[in-house]
């Protein structure tokens, strides 16, 4: 008797499963990258330039709200139900946005969308943890990398394409129609897959430190405790949206504005995150910290690279969204490099690889920025960064899982992507206020590379306090 097969996420029970997930994650990819692409011309079309960047922070910023509600309801429903509203919530925004005829509409139809985004990923986290085995986890969030792949080569370009010779509307339209297909596709499969409300199954508690007996760990947080994470949450998004809308104020109100926010923010967030995440206590707490600090700096830099080119070197809008390509197929292939050596490498070695790869990148960047020359050195910097990123990634999402049991996996993912987002949309915030009033040199641009490389050199301290899960 043969025997069995071993797992992969490609198997005939997961097959559906996977495609379709990927395909959502490619989705949002192109919705992220081919929005840096288009959004100057949008702005100038619906007459909202000082809108400009609220549709980047807003759209992060309401997606926290959407992580910690579907973090609690999986907790207690499983995933099915949390992400069929994600994607559909993510699907209207899509259709606001793409219909507005006034820059207000479109920043609400991307409120909508951060609602979508961030509910999703949470919910496909949920999911990657109740239907693949541990040891296939690293192989699934590098396949969701990888989704990066197509997007990076094509979206940008082709988002110029059709801004130019179509309309930006159809961008978001486009993707609207397409998520509904991948959604369809993920449903069909899940109806078949047992997922059920989640149970304590290996005695890890909350924070990651495994508890002395797991059945005396409560099973879902209250109703009042969820409702307490929703309010906390949305304090979390106002100040994030706050400190954005803070550029457009005097210089003087708005550096000390910008605090204030920050200090609401770290208020907010300690009950979403697992305890001692501010203080970078070892294991999950920095895996935590971590990805907020590394996102913050990544997109916030990567958000002024297609400006750069254009404002700085005259490129046209279809060459400055290639800036773009070489970042996300280096990321793609440190993903893969993660999925399947990461184990091997452990989380400190990844750590010392990753960050300085990271710091390098932002550096050219601000070299080419200052020296006024060279700007096709974006693409090597910019690909430096990419695999960086790529590499670590990834795997903060497998130790996250790695640190979780079935009763927390909902919470402990939400406060990964809270994180996240919270770092980029608070980083994000920073930066355009510094370009418009802090000019490096006499440049903004360089300092927000310079901002970028200094959250990079702080992300070093919980980088080498990771861990690699418990054994």
């Amino acid at each position: 008797m043969s025997a069995a097969a071993p797992a992969t996420i490609w198997d005939r029970v997961r097959l559906g499963i996977t495609v379709g997930s990927v395909a959502l994650i490619f989705l949002d990819a192109v919705e992220a990258l081919a929005m840096t692409t288009v959004m100057p011309v949008v702005s100038a079309d619906l007459n909202g330039q000082t809108l400009f960047a609220i549709a980047f922070s807003g759209t992060l910023a309401t997606g926290v709200i959407g992580m910690v509600a579907a973090g609690a309801w999986s907790d207690r429903t499983g995933p099915k139900a949390p992400l069929f509203t994600a994607v559909a919530l993510f699907m209207a925004g899509l259709l606001v946005s793409g219909a507005a005829t006034d820059m207000y509409t479109f920043v609400v139809g991307r409120l909508i969308q951060g609602l979508g985004v961030g509910a999703q990923i949470v919910a496909l986290y949920v999911l990657v943890a109740r239907v693949y085995p541990r040891e296939l986890h690293g192989r699934i969030f590098a396949a969701f990398a990888a989704a990066w792949v197509v997007p990076s080569m094509v979206g940008p370009f082709l988002a110029g394409v059709v801004t130019e010779f179509l309309h930006w509307r159809w961008v978001f339209l486009g993707v609207a129609a397409l998520t509904a297909v991948a959604f369809l596709l993920v449903m069909a499969n899940l109806r078949r897959t047992p997922l059920g409300a989640s149970a304590p199954a290996d005695g890890i508690g909350p924070s990651g430190e495994r508890t002395a007996d797991p059945v005396e760990q409560d099973e879902s947080p209250s109703r009042g405790a969820i409702g307490v994470r929703l309010l906390l949450s949305a304090v979390v998004a106002a100040a994030a949206i706050g400190a954005g809308f803070a550029a457009e104020a005097p210089a003087a109100i708005a550096w000390l504005t910008v605090p204030v926010c920050i200090a609401v923010i770290c208020l907010a967030l300690r009950p979403l995150v697992p305890p001692g995440t501010l203080r970078s206590r070892a294991g999950l707490p920095s895996v935590v910290l971590l990805r907020g600090l590394i996102a913050g700096a990544f997109f916030a830099a990567e958000s002024y690279v297609p400006r750069l080119l254009m404002e700085g070197f005259e490129f046209g809008p279809m060459l400055a969204g290639l800036s773009l390509t070489a970042a996300g197929l280096a990321w793609s292939l440190g993903s893969f490099v993660q999925g399947k050596h990461g184990e091997r490498m452990g989380s400190r070695r990844i750590t010392l690889i990753s960050i300085p790869r990271l710091l390098l990148g932002v550096l050219i960047l601000l070299a080419i920025t200052l020296s006024g020359s060279m700007p096709w050195l974006v693409l090597l910097g910019w690909g430096i960064a990419g695999g960086g990123i790529g590499l670590l990634y990834p795997r903060l999402s497998v130790l996250t899982l790695a640190y979780s049991s079935r009763a927390n996996e909902g919470f402990n993912s939400s406060a990964l992507s809270i994180s996240d987002s919270t770092g980029s949309a608070v980083t994000l915030a920073v930066a355009g206020l510094a370009f418009l009033t802090l000019p490096l040199a006499g440049s903004g641009f360089a300092t927000v590379f310079a901002l970028a490389a200094a959250v990079l050199v702080v992300a070093l301290i919980p980088g080498l306090r990771l861990g690699d899960g418990p054994r």
